[in-house]
């Protein structure tokens, strides 16, 4: 791109963005299901929140490293798993990749990637740790062989999609005929080729046939004892909400949860993950890592999250939206951005380190004040 856009904030990269992608993925990245009421609730669950910061704190040096999974990441920022990247920049999965090296955090590596699975891990040398997002496919012969290839890849642990038996009711994307381009393919998934009509790799309605013709709807718990059966991975699921199912996952042996509405892209009006954190933390105490995602846009939206019991958040929209500016330094750039913004708030709100962070940094802020 020969002029790189300048952004200041993660809220001003999608403007940004919306100038350099055709319409349709644009759409297809920022938009969310039927009446997009979730989607816009993520960010509004923000608002409703005030931080009461604690003053004569020594606050000279602060710590925002995290934790996961045994490996040590430079904040609770990693990079959630997205579909398609080489639709908003040539570069892609890889250039994102490189990013989340260079940021020194976590990208989750979407099945339904436009880069496959090796080539993203090829990317990542030198991560502290890299995830793969998983959809299971109904033949299980299949999902083992993608959980193994990722096994081999070098990948840390796998992340269970579990909030898409069926994909939600995207009508942007069927109104901009949106599909990924004739030399595009989902690499992870060019063994199911021949189960899959010529026109479903490139169509909307071709991927919610993908979905519904090869994504397994009759998931239950008993799948995590199943995924043990064929990697030692650690095991997260993402797309729980309410506390009994954490609960249930938990109990079912998981390493990890995410809470998730798959930005707002699935069941339209369920709950935002913000306003879930503290139920679920009540329900599986400390006994896992709890992540979540949905709206992250600024660093005190990471101190608010962190504040009601998330262990880190997972970035999206953001990310592509930087991806499609500029590439690796433009991903690079959100990141570092969020970075600063959360060590801001840390210092203003008194938090020097991460364990500083708790629920009476909150207040509710009264309804008819918004």
């Amino acid at each position: 791109m020969a002029d790189n856009p300048k952004f200041y904030n993660l809220e001003e990269v999608e403007d940004l963005a919306r100038k350099v992608l055709p319409k349709a993925v644009h759409d297809y990245f920022a938009t969310g299901a039927d009446t997009n009421t979730t989607l816009h609730d993520n960010r509004q669950a923000y608002q409703r929140l005030r931080i009461v910061p604690r003053v004569m704190v020594n606050v000279s040096n602060i710590d925002l490293t995290y934790e996961l999974l045994g490996r040590k990441l430079s904040m609770p920022v990693v990079v959630a798993p997205m579909s398609a990247m080489l639709m908003a920049h040539k570069e892609g999965e890889p250039a994102t990749a490189r990013a989340a090296v260079a940021a020194n955090t976590c990208m989750i590596v979407s099945t339904m990637a436009t880069t496959s699975l090796e080539g993203v891990a090829a990317a990542s040398q030198g991560s502290p740790l890299v995830i793969f997002q998983l959809y299971v496919q109904r033949d299980r012969d299949f999902t083992a062989s993608l959980i193994r290839r990722a096994e081999k890849a070098g990948y840390g642990a796998i992340m269970v999609t579990v909030d898409s038996p069926r994909v939600g009711n995207r009508e942007a994307d069927e109104r901009n005929k949106y599909g990924i381009r004739d030399d595009l393919a989902y690499e992870n998934l060019r063994e199911l080729a021949p189960r899959v009509q010529p026109h479903d790799r490139i169509s909307a309605a071709g991927t919610v046939n993908i979905f519904n013709t090869n994504m397994d709807d009759t998931l239950t718990w008993d799948f995590v004892q199943w995924v043990r059966t064929v990697t030692k991975m650690p095991v997260f699921v993402k797309g729980v909400l309410s506390p009994k199912d954490a609960r249930s996952a938990v109990d079912a042996g998981v390493d990890g949860l995410v809470l998730s509405n798959h930005g707002g892209r699935q069941l339209d009006h369920s709950p935002a993950p913000l306003d879930m954190i503290a139920s679920v933390r009540r329900a599986i105490g400390y006994r896992v890592p709890l992540l979540m995602d949905g709206g992250i846009r600024r660093g005190t939206d990471v101190l608010k999250a962190l504040a009601l019991g998330a262990d880190a958040v997972l970035l999206g929209r953001p990310v592509m939206f930087g991806l499609a500016l500029d590439g690796q330094k433009g991903v690079e750039r959100v990141l570092e951005l969020l970075r600063r913004e959360l060590e801001l708030a840390m210092v203003l709100a008194g938090c020097s380190s991460l364990s500083d962070i708790s629920k009476d940094l909150l207040m509710q802020y009264p309804a008819s004040m918004l």
